[in-house]
């Protein structure tokens, strides 16, 4: 069996979701391929399969008459549907949800696809994240939607121990774009410092993905609150390095600060939680498939710095909580989101929609 998965670029999340699950889907011998429209810098992390990089017509329908896919997934480009049907491709189609910012953008953009989904769309895909699943029974209630977690090989990226930074690390991961919320992380790190001038701030991140503007704001705000010799910027990080990263974070005595707005299923923290780095969240909806608060990770209200400034401290200094924190997810990710899971309820989604 043959799918195609569809996304606009091979970046973030999305990119490293399609290289687990074609491992994950390999045992059931279903060969997994990537077509994705752009690429917008010369790093690529897959690996072992065909990737392909166009959105041109002619050459879409090509790899489609080549490939002869038993069904497409298709994430996020709900007007794609139409035109993969135009090339002529007449197999299940699934429109997969991971995340669409946040929820008034959710909400507006899947409004506009009720059109797309009535007639092109067999299924529907998302990780357990509850606002998606709200709007898919809103306004698809007849289409048949699956939720189930995303899959994590915690053996192929897991803790590496390094020499110790004498420093907390403390860390974020995104884009410069409003919704993963980088102003809030800013001033969090600006408070921690106040009270620790030890402390280093990493923020991992794609260039590519920013605006002129937003990259100008973070510059400025990055110099009023005197972070330019605390803050270290990590662009283009290839994710097989992010392992060691990670490990040297949790070793380092600090954390994985997530600031996010809202989330769907993001893989920075099972990444994290596998190579014993504890997090600290906003509660963005996606992240309760993988956060537990004080027990797999812990959670402070979006826009409250005091309340994560005070969450941090506890992260960070209070050894016995922070130990069951790290131990606790990394059991949490074996248990719930293993290749073998995803393997289960993917299979049994294609067999529901008659694929075989």
């Amino acid at each position: 069996m043959k799918i195609l998965f569809v996304f606009y670029v091979p970046s973030g999340g999305v990119e490293t979701l399609n290289r687990e699950r074609a491992a994950a889907l390999r045992p059931a011998g279903i060969a997994c391929e990537f077509l994705y429209y752009s690429k917008r810098r010369n790093l690529l992390n897959h690996e072992d399969t065909n990737v392909y990089i166009t959105n041109q017509d002619y050459e879409i329908q090509q790899i489609l008459k080549n490939g002869r896919y038993d069904a497409i997934i298709i994430t996020s480009d709900y007007s794609g549907m139409e035109r993969f049907r135009r090339l002529g491709f007449k197999g299940k189609i699934i429109l997969e949800i991971q995340g669409l910012g946040p929820k008034s953008t959710a909400r507006a953009e899947l409004k506009k696809a009720i059109p797309y989904v009535n007639q092109y769309c067999n299924g529907l895909l998302y990780p357990k994240t509850s606002h998606i699943g709200a709007l898919f029974n809103e306004f698809f209630p007849s289409k048949p939607a699956f939720a189930f977690n995303n899959c994590f090989n915690h053996n192929a990226f897991s803790y590496k121990p390094l020499p110790q930074k004498n420093k907390p690390i403390i860390a974020w991961i995104g884009r410069l774009e409003d919704n993963k919320n980088w102003r809030e992380f800013l001033k969090i790190g600006s408070g921690l410092l106040k009270r620790n001038l030890n402390i280093e701030l990493y923020m991992f991140e794609d260039p590519s993905l920013s605006t002129e503007k937003e990259r100008k704001d973070f510059n400025n705000m990055k110099h009023t609150l005197n972070l330019d010799r605390h803050l270290v910027l990590l662009q283009d990080v290839p994710h097989s390095q992010m392992q060691h990263y990670f490990s040297r974070i949790g070793d380092s005595g600090g954390f994985l600060c997530s600031t996010s707005k809202v989330e769907g299923a993001p893989y920075s923290l099972l990444e994290a939680m596998s190579c014993r780095c504890p997090i600290l969240t906003t509660d963005s909806d996606g992240v309760r498939s993988s956060i537990i608060h004080n027990h797999t990770g812990m959670y402070y209200s979006i826009g409250n710095i005091d309340e994560a400034l005070r969450q941090a401290d506890l992260l960070m200094n209070n050894v016995q909580l922070r130990k069951q924190i790290i131990d606790n997810a990394l059991i949490h990710l074996k248990t719930q989101f293993s290749h073998e899971q995803y393997r289960k309820h993917f299979c049994s989604m294609l067999q529901t929609l008659g694929v075989s």
